[in-house]
């Protein structure tokens, strides 16, 4: 029996915070103890108890004085976008047309999905994300590389093969027919094989014909226990575009509703723009509007307006992403310092405990996944980031000064990155160090 021992401060929520003082929200051991076997959490506590539960021979790994949590969760990006990031655009139509649609051409080819797949992988595990939910290319070439990459690092991974088959360049557009038939093969090829989930991925309304959104609802019916995942209420011309294709719909959120696709395990990229009717039919489906602040600001798409959907009278579920590559960052860090800027602009207040449960828990509870992600309780994955508050001499000259657990979260936030990262842990296997 093997087993691994890690040591150093623990910190779990157990549910949303609801102020900055809400410590009944979380679990900190200031000196804890995480037990791991067959990549599993078998004890969590202090590190005494936890000590002395251990075998023997148990591998033990001292992080202190760093800060061990559950791994970081992504709940929107696209895999085939790494070289699109950080290109110059205007608006999100623009960049799609120039820069995207190019480039996710080139994953028909299979050894350029498999290259960029690995480069994929070692970026969210250098970033502290051991989850993340992924839109592929059209092509299946591009689903295999992702999935099989992730069945090859043992991670738990979400994602899907877009279907488009319309306002697109010919080399990206599939059929109604192929389009079901290709997410049929990845269904049967893919999910539940290791710790990979299939997710329906109609990229949005604009790219589908209503012929391909009836073979996603298909799926949909044959398919009831898989996410599914698009984009809804980015950018003002997206919605005018949209809402021009299918004239029939009350609004943009009513053509996926008129297909079947609002759901409680549906995950809607952006939402920027909703309409109170719109919020309202959301949350009584109990679907997720994931919130994605660097894209957002980088395309100028607009301020998601995270705690007035969270405080409705019918609240809307939320996810917060890095959306690579309109994203500018692969740091969940880095975008939930984005998040709380944007929130200051619209006279609003994201503490850092919020924060934290957003990348953690609340993601997993949005994916439907808490149960397996996202703590670290017993019995949970092992899947934990290692954080360094004192990664970098800057905030190793601040940390000087911090006297609270939130104030050093919110130092990490606002200014760490990749560096903060000292260890990554993926079904409880060393995997930063490793790459």
């Amino acid at each position: 029996m093997t087993q691994t021992l890690l040591r150093g401060r623990l910190l779990s929520f157990v549910r949303a915070p609801q102020s900055l003082t809400d410590s009944e929200s979380y679990r900190y051991e200031t000196d804890g103890g995480l037990l791991i076997e067959n990549g599993l959490i078998v004890e969590s506590g202090p590190y005494a108890d936890i000590k002395a539960k251990a075998v023997a021979d148990a591998v033990e790994i001292d992080h202190r004085p760093h800060l061990i949590m559950p791994g970081f969760i992504d709940m929107h990006l696209h895999f085939p976008q790494m070289q699109v990031i950080a290109s110059y655009a205007a608006n999100l139509l623009e960049w799609l047309n120039t820069y995207t649609f190019p480039e996710e051409c080139r994953f028909v080819e299979s050894a350029h999905a498999q290259r960029i797949a690995g480069h994929f992988y070692d970026e969210l595990v250098r970033h502290g994300t051991t989850t993340a939910v992924a839109y592929c290319s059209v092509h299946k070439t591009s689903a295999d590389a992702f999935f099989a990459e992730a069945l090859k690092r043992n991670m738990r991974m979400v994602g899907g093969k877009v279907m488009m088959d319309r306002n697109a360049p010919q080399g990206l557009l599939d059929t109604p027919q192929m389009g079901y038939d290709e997410t049929r093969q990845i269904i049967a090829e893919w999910h539940g094989k290791g710790r990979n989930h299939v997710a329906i991925t109609p990229r949005f309304a604009i790219t589908s014909t209503p012929a391909q959104m009836e073979a996603t609802q298909a799926l949909a019916r044959e398919f009831p226990d898989l996410h599914i995942q698009t984009h809804l209420s980015e950018n003002h011309d997206e919605i005018k575009f949209t809402c021009e294709l299918y004239p029939e719909a009350t609004d943009y959120t009513d053509i996926y509703a008129r297909y079947g696709l609002l759901g409680d395990k549906t995950l809607f990229g952006h939402c920027i723009h909703l309409s109170d009717r719109e919020a309202d039919a959301m949350s009584e489906a109990g679907s997720v509007a994931v919130h994605c602040p660097t894209s957002n600001l980088f395309l100028g798409s607009g301020l998601f307006p995270l705690k007035a959907l969270a405080r409705r009278e019918k609240p809307v579920r939320i996810g917060v992403a890095t959306d690579i590559g309109g994203g500018s960052s692969y740091s969940m860090l880095r975008t939930m310092d984005e998040a709380y800027k944007i929130q200051q602009l619209l006279g609003e207040r994201l503490n850092p405990l919020e924060s934290y449960y957003h990348m953690t828990l609340g993601n997993a509870r949005s994916l439907s996944l808490a149960d397996r992600i996202g703590t670290l309780d017993v019995g949970s994955d092992a899947d934990i980031v290692v954080l360094n508050a004192a990664a970098t001499p800057a905030m190793a000259l601040k940390m000087e000064v911090v006297k609270t657990l939130p104030e050093e979260l919110f130092l990490l936030q606002t200014m760490g990155d990749d560096r903060a990262i000292a260890e990554t842990y993926v079904a409880g296997v060393a995997a930063k160090s490793a790459i």
